[in-house]
């Protein structure tokens, strides 16, 4: 059964130091706090994705069916290794606190969250096979929607959205950046182009938009600073790259999750021999799987301008 990272945390509640890694993890994206994860064994995910239903019919008394069947095609999903390693000075442990130790590990966990979110929109195995494909990638065929054919790129019309989102089967979120975000509150307070946009909290007290009954989640910044999904992609119609891409999500069973092989590791490695530091060892054996072929949808080569209807 595939869990939310809060819902892990509330698992581990009797684990303090785990419950609170896996909430700080979900803190730090709500993108990954809202998509859910599956432990697997072993290092790679196997299944079987649906292709073609079989065909079916009508018939008429004493007359035969004839036979089909549907077609699946088998997909295999490896899990990649993310993480990294935290030195603390003895010198800063012992005139600062431990304290410091743990304020190196949360930066770093925050940095992983930050690092996986980028790969969720935008891995590419190709590029880096240390890495899953992402979004970006899997978004092909029927579920891939251009904003227009304009050289430069089309302001993001909410028919165009709404079509994005009929193209998902069972949608459960919106991921945009925040400049598409505040383009959208602007429609909605505008008598000539309006939609349905309203906000609520969330776990942690955050508010969220909602777009037709979908949140919207956000994707910022990676570990780097570096936006996720600026207006520098390439257009459907040519011309200086100056676009971005709104993606429609499924999450759930027979849909979209993430896979791991356990939670999140913390591993104190305590003092080096061979330099005066404390290591903490972070580390998370992750990956993702789109089960459904309407699972999700991008709409891409939306410029930075006014909303349209």
């Amino acid at each position: 059964m595939a869990l939310t990272l809060l819902e892990a945390a509330k698992i581990h509640s009797g684990d303090v130091v785990r419950s609170a890694i896996i909430e700080m993890f979900a803190r730090s994206s709500n993108i990954l706090a809202n998509l859910p994860f599956e432990n697997i064994e072993g290092n790679a995910y196997r299944y079987n994705r649906e292709e073609t239903l079989p065909g079916v019919a009508f018939r008429g008394i004493n007359e035969s069916y004839t036979p089909s069947t549907g077609v699946l095609n088998p997909e295999t999903e490896p899990l990649v290794i993310a993480g990294g390693e935290v030195d603390v000075d003895r010198f800063i442990i012992k005139t600062q606190g431990e304290d410091q130790r743990t304020v190196q590990e949360s930066m770093k966990i925050k940095a992983l969250a930050l690092r996986a979110t980028k790969a969720f929109i935008k891995g590419d195995s190709a590029s880096d096979p240390r890495e899953f494909d992402g979004l970006q990638v899997r978004a092909t065929g029927d579920q891939l929607l251009a904003a227009g054919a304009t050289s430069g790129g089309d302001a993001l019309g909410l028919s165009k959205l709404d079509e994005l989102i009929d193209n998902v089967q069972d949608p459960t979120g919106l991921i945009m950046n925040k400049t598409l975000r505040r383009l959208l509150s602007a429609a909605a307070r505008s008598s000539s182009v309006a939609g349905d946009l309203r906000w609520e909290k969330d776990d942690f007290g955050k508010q969220v938009a909602f777009y037709n009954d979908l949140p919207i989640w956000i994707a910022d910044e990676d570990n780097d600073g570096n936006a996720i999904l600026p207006f520098t992609e390439a257009n459907p119609g040519a011309g200086t790259a100056a676009s971005t891409s709104i993606y429609c999500v499924s999450f759930g069973p027979g849909m979209s999750h993430g896979i791991q092989n356990g939670d999140m590791d913390v591993e104190d490695l305590g003092m080096l021999q061979t330099a005066p530091v404390y290591r903490t060892r972070i580390e998370w054996y992750i990956g993702m799987v789109v089960l459904h072929g309407r699972a999700i949808g991008r709409l891409h080569g939306i410029k930075n301008a006014a909303v349209t209807a």
